[in-house]
């Protein structure tokens, strides 16, 4: 199952496991459960200090947890961890054993002095490159905290836990039998949404720091490269992101960054982020600037919890969302047959009727991929025809499960029983409604810049990008933009890093100017 290359990475890793692992299967006689304990064997060859035993109880069949030898087993994977999610098997093993995570402290203080029993389960799709964040992130939790336990389902696999938890999204977390959230959830995001004190911590603390020269607002390709170019400048810089990446974390292939032939979003993020680490860069994750004002030569950030950060200069990065179809019940089901990842979340509506919202190429690109996965897809287009690739067209028309409604507008999102049901919508060419019975809606209709927070502040184009002149300039002296949020045309990787060096560079000009 495991070729020679990954059985002598894993050799080398498992070099750094502290304390004796017990890997503990249920299995039974079907095909999953040979597949698992020819897995968890060949692992275990790995090192001496791993065994296997086939001696557990779980419900779910098959499974496996794992543990210190004596100790009782707070991990669990209810399915086989491979693809992505070899990664969180690995590190389990690792973090249980006592091996030190690559953590900030205090975010390891807050998870060990989290109280009162804990039991998550995150559901999770092999396709699905936002799932082993959050299983990570809770596998490290279960490790730090003997109070806590998880266990990783593979929803493709325990249809009837799918079931029974209503589950249409991924990853989607439960804690003690409640949805708990969904969604890409860092470490540190998960110990903040538990720990209800961090958040009045963390504004005493952010607003306590000393001005900085630049400040950049957002943590994606743009406001990486800005950090960059600022901190190589040696004047003090700060970047603010609700999560370092952005947009890019939820990519799954990049095939267009100029030297790189081919990668995946969340490896272009961690390449980024180590980059910029290595600079003297004050990163802020898990923030979301509320407002801002400037007195005098002094600019002010103001947060959501509270805080305030005050610099000479800031540079707005903070990039773009997924657009909404802004009817009845998208929000009201949102996450329960409403989703925005169709390669995430595809695998749950195996067999499924579905629909795709928007013919350009994201929607085409989305509606192809489903085909081979769901009993049939349903593409809406507002327009009177397709603004997809001609390459794509041509392939989306030779797919048999297949069908095209165009010049239609999406009007309603209807459910029973919390799941959608029902897609509304009206021809444009004479009026008429009519309803699509189907069990997903795939929304894939472009970006809105995250500038809501800037109005009546900042000059905003009519689609509320940030306008900005050929240097990056905004309309309040001293701050700068770049990226998606702003009226630059190609919302591409290669041209928001670029925008976020130049508008870094105008920044720095502008100070030693003043």
């Amino acid at each position: 199952m495991l070729d020679a290359n990954i059985k002598a990475q894993l050799e080398v890793y498992f070099e750094k496991i502290e304390s004796p692992i017990v890997l503990e299967a249920t299995l039974d006689d079907s095909e999953q459960s040979a597949q698992m304990l020819e897995l968890l064997n060949e692992v275990a060859e790995q090192s001496a200090k791993i065994a296997v035993k086939t001696s557990g109880s779980s419900k779910n069949i098959p499974s496996f947890t794992v543990s210190k030898v004596d100790e009782v087993a707070r991990i669990a994977f209810s399915g086989l961890p491979m693809g992505h999610e070899m990664t969180s098997f690995i590190l389990a093993i690792l973090q249980t054993s006592g091996y030190p995570p690559k953590v900030e402290q205090d975010v390891i203080d807050s998870i060990k002095g989290l109280e009162g029993k804990k039991r998550f389960q995150t559901f999770i799709s092999l396709s699905c490159h936002n799932c082993p964040d959050v299983v990570q992130a809770l596998n490290l939790m279960a490790a730090l905290n003997p109070n806590i336990e998880h266990e990783m389902i593979d929803g493709a696999l325990f249809q009837g836990l799918v079931d029974q938890y209503q589950i249409m999204a991924v990853p989607t977390v439960i804690l003690n039998g409640e949805v708990f959230g969904q969604g890409r959830m860092s470490v540190e995001e998960i110990a903040a949404k538990l720990d209800t004190n961090s958040s009045a911590r963390d504004a005493e603390k952010l607003s306590a720091k000393a001005a900085y020269d630049s400040l950049i607002i957002g943590g994606g390709p743009a406001g990486a490269s800005a950090a960059i170019y600022s901190a190589r400048k040696g004047i003090r810089t700060g970047v603010v992101a609700q999560r370092f990446g952005g947009q890019v974390a939820d990519t799954v292939g990049i095939e267009n960054f100029i030297s790189v032939k081919e990668t995946e979003g969340p490896k272009l993020v961690m390449a980024l982020e180590q980059h910029v680490k290595e600079y003297d860069v004050d990163v802020m994750n898990l923030q979301t600037a509320k407002s801002l004002s400037k007195t005098g030569d002094e600019i002010a950030i103001t947060l959501e919890n509270g805080a305030i950060l005050k610099s000479k200069t800031v540079i707005l990065s903070t990039g773009a969302r997924w657009r909404e179809m802004n009817v009845p019940g998208e929000q009201e089901y949102r996450g329960k047959g409403v989703a925005y990842c169709p390669h995430c979340d595809g695998p749950l509506y195996k067999g499924k009727r579905v629909a795709v919202i928007g013919g350009g190429n994201s929607g085409v690109e989305a509606a192809i991929d489903l085909a081979g996965v769901v009993s049939h897809v349903t593409l809406i287009e507002f327009d009177t025809k397709l603004r997809a690739d001609a390459v794509l067209q041509k392939k989306l028309y030779s797919l048999p499960n297949v069908t095209v409604i165009m010049n239609a507008l999406s009007k309603e999102v209807l459910g029973a029983d919390g799941k959608v049901t029902t897609l509304r919508y009206e021809d444009r060419a004479n009026q008429q409604i009519h309803d699509i019975a189907l069990e997903g809606i795939f929304v894939q209709i472009g970006l809105l810049p995250n500038t809501d927070w800037l109005k009546g502040v900042i000059d905003l184009s009519p689609r509320g990008e940030v306008i900005i002149d050929q240097k990056g300039e905004t309309s309040m002296p001293g701050v700068f933009a770049a990226g998606d949020c702003t009226t630059v045309p190609y919302k591409q990787i290669i041209i928001a890093m670029g925008e976020g060096a130049k508008a870094s560079l105008s920044a720095f000009d502008y100070l030693i100017r003043s």
